[in-house]
């Protein structure tokens, strides 16, 4: 198959056949060796550029991608959407969460660009009733504002689950790591409450806090199972960035409401679980690290 016919002609560009009168030795003098010496460079550049291209066609392809129903498109608080997905079809999919902190990648039909999305259930659920729950981010004019949008019934496609999760072996046994200090804002509290619904022995540690960030109580999703998780070992600490005249609880950042608290005792049997805004993640291990918590017990999903 032909894939580029190159000319030869002496003067491909007519607006250079004016130097014909004035070089005529110095152009026509290319003997047709000259000519083939030029061309293997180009040879080799469009090889070189049609295998990258090969390449990359084989790692785009390299997603096997399942589609599967909504089973719920609800709101979870200003801007943000609760989502399941029913993947009870398939059973290797669904065992394939195994741990907190793990994602996949989303899309919508004839839709090209994919989401990435953070699971927010743990992975009982999906082993047992062949579901994955999200908490999504309603961003103008993305993937994930249109499957805001959707309905139950609709169907997207989901690639397979991606990343190795939270590393809780870092920070186990629970009895040599008693203190743990987790640290989320907005949509990235979603693996947290995988991680905490999944169980990290957090009733077995002696100090376990979640200093959860949003701009305002509006704008803070799961207010409704942090009972539950405080009676799981988990103290949640609400942390609002634009509170109104009534909030008596912490306000401004989170890594602020951390820096006024501290409380770490032992750095050498604390460990910590980051997930949010870049700033924030980098300000929390800036701080950990400056009170001796070692790099490796600071965990994160990405």
């Amino acid at each position: 198959m032909s894939i580029l016919s190159l000319s030869l002609s002496p003067f491909p560009n007519p607006s250079l056949s004016h130097l014909s009168s004035h070089a005529p030795s110095r152009i026509q003098s290319l003997h047709p060796s000259s000519s083939m010496t030029l061309l293997k460079p180009l040879h080799h550049h469009l090889r070189r550029r049609l295998s990258i291209s090969a390449a990359a066609a084989v790692r785009q392809d390299t997603n096997l991608w399942t589609t599967a129903p909504l089973v719920t498109v609800s709101p979870a608080a200003e801007s943000l959407f609760h989502v399941t997905i029913d993947v009870s079809d398939y059973p290797d999919l669904a065992t394939s969460h195994t741990k907190a902190g793990q994602y996949l990648q989303l899309r919508i039909p004839d839709v090209e660009k994919p989401s990435f999305l953070a699971i927010a259930s743990p992975p009982s659920l999906a082993a047992a009733k062949g579901l994955f729950e999200f908490l999504v981010k309603s961003i103008s004019g993305s993937t994930a504002e249109l499957l805001c949008g959707l309905q139950k019934g609709d169907v997207v496609e989901l690639s397979q689950v991606m990343g190795k999760g939270f590393d809780l072996d870092q920070i186990s046994p629970a009895e040599e790591y008693q203190t743990v200090v987790i640290f989320a804002t907005g949509s990235g509290i979603s693996p947290i409450r995988s991680l905490i619904e999944a169980g990290f022995g957090a009733d077995k540690r002696s100090d376990v806090r979640l200093y959860y960030g949003a701009r305002n109580l509006k704008r803070m999703a799961y207010q409704d199972r942090f009972e539950n998780w405080a009676s799981s070992g988990v103290k949640v600490v609400p942390v609002l960035s634009q509170p109104d005249d009534a909030w008596t609880g912490e306000d401004g950042y989170v890594q602020a409401a951390f820096a006024r608290a501290k409380n770490i005792f032992n750095p050498q049997s604390t460990g910590a679980v980051l997930c949010g805004q870049k700033q924030m993640a980098e300000e929390v291990t800036s701080l950990l690290v400056a009170d001796g918590v070692s790099t490796e017990k600071i965990l994160k999903n990405f």
